[in-house]
C-alpha cells in the first residue's frame, strides 16, 4: 500500500505543481471544477441522497462552476463565501466534538447536501481567488499545498514516534495529539522557508506563519469532518480513484478548510 500510495504521489504532485503555474487562471479553474466534481460525487454517495436531492446538490455546484468560468465571481463575494466557511468550520469543530461526547454520528441526506456546499465550494472559490489575484498568485497556491503536505507529513512520523494520547479516538483512531504538534512544527518550518521564498520579511513573515499554523490547525478539522461522515457511513474511504490514496475527498479533505482561512487570513494581514 505504502508503495502504491509513493508511486501516485510521485505522478500526481509534479502534475498538479506544473498546472499551478503553468495553467491560465480560467484553466486552473476547470482543473479544479474536475476535482471537486469527482469528489462532490463522492460526498454523495457517502451521505446516500436520493435522487432528488443528487439534482439540488449538484445544481449549485455547476452554478458556481460556470460563474468562475464567466469570470462573475467577485472579491467581495469570495471574502464572503471564506468569512461563512470559517464559521462553518468553527460549526463542525464543534460537531466532532460533540461526538467525541456520544453524539449520533447520522447525517440526514438534506443536512448532507448543505454541508457538502459548505466544504466543497468555499475551499474551490478561494483557490480560484488565490491563483488569480495579482497579490498572491501561484506561489501561494502551492505554498498552501505544502503546509498541508507538511503537517501531514509532520503528524505522521511525530504519531508514529511519540503518539501517546490520542486526539479524537471515536472519529479517528490514528490521529494523536503529538502528531498534531509534529505537524504543526513541520508547518511553521515549511511557512518560514515559503513565506521568505515569497518575499516576505519582518513584520510581514511574524504575521504570515501564525496565519499558517491557524491554516493548519483548520485542516484538522476538515480531516477529521471527512472521518466523521465516512464512519456514519461505515466506510474506510471515500472513493477509489487514486491508487493507494482512496478517494479524491480522502485527498482534499484538509484543504477544504484550510483553503478559506488560508485567503481570508491573507487579506486581513495585509
Amino acid at each position: 500500500m505504502l508503495k502504491q500510495r509513493l508511486l501516485t504521489a510521485a505522478v500526481l504532485i509534479p502534475l498538479l505543481v506544473a498546472a499551478i503555474f503553468n495553467l491560465p487562471t480560467i484553466y486552473f479553474a476547470l482543473l479544479l471544477a474536475a476535482v471537486v466534481a469527482v469528489a462532490a460525487w463522492e460526498w454523495g454517495r457517502l451521505v446516500h441522497f436520493p435522487p432528488v436531492l443528487w439534482v439540488m446538490f449538484a445544481a449549485p455546484v455547476l452554478v458556481i462552476i460556470v460563474m468562475v468560468a464567466m469570470g462573475q465571481v467577485s472579491p467581495a463575494m469570495t471574502y464572503a463565501v471564506a468569512a461563512v466557511a470559517m464559521v462553518w468550520w468553527t460549526i463542525a469543530a464543534l460537531w466532532v466534538m460533540r461526538y467525541q461526547r456520544g453524539a449520533s454520528t447520522r447525517v440526514a441526506p438534506l443536512q448532507g447536501m448543505f454541508t457538502g456546499w459548505l466544504v466543497l465550494l468555499p475551499a474551490f472559490l478561494c483557490l480560484v481567488a488565490l491563483h488569480w489575484q495579482a497579490a498572491y498568485g501561484p506561489g501561494y497556491v502551492l505554498l498552501l499545498l505544502v503546509l498541508i503536505w507538511a503537517a501531514d507529513s509532520g503528524a505522521y512520523f511525530a504519531g508514529r514516534r511519540f503518539g501517546r494520547h490520542k486526539l479524537a479516538p471515536q472519529v479517528s483512531p490514528g490521529k494523536t495529539w503529538e502528531g498534531v504538534a509534529g505537524g504543526m512544527a513541520a508547518a511553521a518550518a515549511a511557512a518560514i522557508i515559503g513565506g521568505t521564498l515569497l518575499g516576505l520579511t519582518g513584520a510581514s513573515l511574524l504575521k504570515f506563519v501564525p496565519l499558517c499554523l491557524v491554516t493548519v490547525m483548520f485542516s484538522v478539522v476538515g480531516d477529521l469532518l471527512e472521518s466523521l461522515v465516512k464512519r456514519a457511513a461505515g466506510v474506510k474511504d471515500s472513493g477509489h480513484f487514486l491508487p493507494g490514496h482512496g478517494g479524491v475527498l480522502d485527498r482534499i479533505d484538509s484543504i477544504t478548510a484550510a483553503a478559506p482561512v488560508f485567503y481570508l487570513g491573507l487579506s486581513l494581514i495585509e
